[in-house]
């Protein structure tokens, strides 16, 4: 629907936050004007965030919540809210209240003037050191590695056109590269500066694992937005110069022999005797095993097909408007 502004919200263990977080986002819409559902996905909570949301559920029909069999991540609980989603317009944000929704109007008219995703970049954040400088730092790398910018990739207040999010599929840990899955195809992303606020109930949901967790992210997306459909390019590549560098070096050997065989004031060279031989085999076996694994990536990127989702709903509640499930139905 042209008008409706989907709102989507992963939860796990925010049980206190969320009824604030409900009043927060209708009262942002009333102010504004705006036609807004409310997606609250819940990423296996061992709280009470699943009752809360069906209580809310209950007394507004514009709130829809699924819920996960156990915890899959975040990236799960937004791919689930993107499927969920039936706005031309997607906003996500936290739940637990650091994301002000007074913001929704500068993001959604970026929007408007033309970008496709909108991430927030909380320039003043109130959050421990121990998040903030490694943030910092993923944050100069990933703009390093994949060439998209951006001063707080880790920031869930996003808005999207839903364009986008219908083509993006996250698993793992990839949402916080989610514009730079988007840049990879062509969309135009752009950053504002939001306003972060000072988390009033329960903590962290990250820590020191992240920087690893987020390292070798940094290096898979790297891969897939370089090389996803065409991994021979990379794997056939480092094939090639471990196979030229042993191939070069089995013919300076030969050299070497024919060269001792040919003049008699020069010893024989026995190549068995040499560790550059051993090195050079090694190295023409490499290349040999690096191509054969970059033909069969071809053929897997070539063969593979949908997959399934990487989460299990068991219990789904929703309770949105006709005009709404139309929409959905048509979707579909």
């Amino acid at each position: 629907m042209s008008d409706l502004l989907s709102i989507v919200v992963p939860v796990f263990n925010e049980r206190e936050s969320l009824a604030q977080l409900h009043g927060e986002l209708v009262a942002a819409a009333r102010q504004h004007g705006y036609t807004m559902e409310i997606i609250f996905v819940d990423d296996g909570s061992q709280d009470d965030s699943w009752g809360v949301i069906a209580e809310l559920a209950g007394r507004d029909p514009a709130v829809c919540g699924v819920r996960f069999r156990r915890n899959f991540g975040k990236a799960a609980a937004l791919n689930a809210g993107f499927r969920a989603a039936r706005g031309a317009r997607i906003v996500t944000l936290d739940a637990d209240l650091q994301d002000d929704p007074q913001e929704l109007p500068r993001l959604l008219a970026a929007l408007e003037d033309g970008w496709d995703v909108v991430s927030g970049w909380k320039k003043v954040r109130h959050d421990p050191w121990h998040k903030v400088g490694p943030s910092r730092v993923f944050n100069w790398l990933v703009g390093i590695m994949t060439g998209v910018r951006l001063h707080d990739h880790n920031c869930g207040f996003k808005a999207y056109r839903r364009e986008v999010c219908d083509e993006l599929r996250l698993y793992g840990e990839l949402h916080r590269f989610i514009p730079v899955l988007a840049a990879a195809r062509g969309w135009r992303v752009g950053e504002l500066v939001v306003h972060h606020r000072p988390r009033q109930f329960g903590r962290s949901k990250y820590g020191m694992t992240r920087i690893v967790k987020g390292f070798l992210d940094l290096l898979t997306v790297s891969f897939l937005t370089d090389f996803g459909h065409r991994p021979q390019h990379l794997l056939g590549s480092i094939g090639l110069l471990s196979f030229a560098c042993g191939a070069l070096g089995i013919m300076w050997l030969s050299g070497c022999w024919v060269v001792s065989r040919l003049v008699e004031s020069i010893p024989d060279a026995h190549l068995h005797q040499r560790a550059l031989f051993y090195y050079s085999m090694v190295a023409i076996l490499l290349g040999a095993q690096f191509m054969a694994i970059g033909f069969l990536a071809e053929l897997i990127t070539a063969r593979v097909g949908s997959q399934r989702e990487p989460y299990v709903v068991c219990q789904r509640i929703d309770r949105r408007p006709a005009a709404v499930a139309d929409a959905a139905g048509r979707a579909t």
